[in-house]
């Protein structure tokens, strides 16, 4: 009888193990992508349409500042697939080589002033007038962290631009002594909340931003707006400095036609799966037709600086983008 028994509970327990085993070897692929807050919306409906199209794939998101996000794998050594960012020379700046081996340049924007109906100065605000109303006392305005976030950095780099363009010399200053600290954000979708609430009048942003949330917005000139390549000559004129890979450094950063990277780490926990997602992302009837319903022109095809690059993109990626330039 006891024989009996210890045979039952053997088999019992076999079948456990084996009805588990199965259990895990089923459990859904992952692709755990780190990307830039500005891609926060287009990127949700991205995960939508593609878990839609790949059921047994799980996309896992993550929404910061693009030095933020260079920063969760460098430093922080989280677990992660791909990193999108609004600038692509973070990639190449904190990931080139030691994370990644490549970067393509996918999408790009233009900064604009975003507010809405309630801001102060709302009926008087223009393309002409917009630095004076800036500074005036009570004017509520920010931006988002230029050590986090490349909105950041741009937005003094349009400041700085708009001085030398307008011909106002000290304009920069007086601009940034007329917004406190505490009008600096981490990220700058998080200053969208701010304007919607009325506890700031004026933010800076991308267009697409802008246009997904419903804003109100200021044009600037090419010559000052960074979202225009034939303007960047002048948009080098302007040079900020943002913190570097570690404490106590820092990187210049010179004014530049915004483009936005992405890549696959090279220690990628999900390799296969998030060649699968890049290859959608970068598919003109896919991802970039999502950026371009979204208000973000996206780069059609998508470019990378050489042909040595082009051959470190995995296979199936390689017809989908082509070289800018040749080495």
């Amino acid at each position: 009888m006891k024989r009996a028994v210890f045979i039952f509970l053997a088999f019992v327990c076999f079948v456990f193990a084996e009805t588990s085993g199965g259990a895990e070897e089923k459990a859904p692929e992952k692709v755990i992508i780190f990307h830039a807050g500005s891609l926060s919306v287009p990127f949700a409906r991205m995960e939508a349409d593609f878990e839609k199209s790949h059921p047994g794939i799980d996309v896992e998101r993550e929404a910061a500042g693009s030095q933020a996000c260079a920063r969760k794998i460098t430093d922080l050594k989280k677990p992660c697939d791909i990193m999108a960012s609004a600038d692509y020379r973070v990639i190449d700046k904190f990931l080139i080589p030691q994370y990644a081996d490549w970067n393509v340049r996918f999408a790009t924007n233009r900064m604009v002033l975003a507010y809405t109906e309630e801001s102060k100065y709302a009926a008087e605000i223009n393309g002409s007038n917009w630095f004076d109303i800036l500074a005036e006392e009570g004017v509520v305005w920010g931006h988002s962290d230029p050590d986090l976030d490349p909105c950041g950095y741009r937005t003094l780099l349009v400041l700085k631009l708009a001085e030398k363009y307008y011909q106002k010399p000290g304009l920069y200053r007086r601009l940034i002594d007329n917004r406190p600290v505490g009008n600096i954000r981490p990220k700058s979708v998080e200053l969208v909340a701010l304007l919607q609430t009325g506890n700031m009048d004026y933010a800076w942003e991308y267009r697409s931003v802008a246009v997904q949330h419903d804003l109100k917005y200021i044009e600037l000139p090419p010559e000052i707006n960074l979202g225009d390549p034939g303007y960047d000559d002048f948009y080098r004129r302007a040079v900020v400095e943002v913190a570097g890979k570690k404490p106590g450094e820092f990187i210049e950063m010179k004014g530049q036609s915004i483009t936005y990277g992405i890549t696959r780490l090279k220690n990628a926990p999900h390799p296969a799966a998030a060649d699968l997602f890049l290859s959608y992302l970068l598919s003109p009837a896919g991802g970039l037709k999502v950026l371009k319903e979204m208000g973000q022109m996206p780069l059609a095809p998508p470019e990378v600086p050489s042909g040595k690059m082009l051959q470190k993109l995995p296979g199936g990626l390689r017809s989908l983008v082509k070289v800018e330039k040749s080495e």
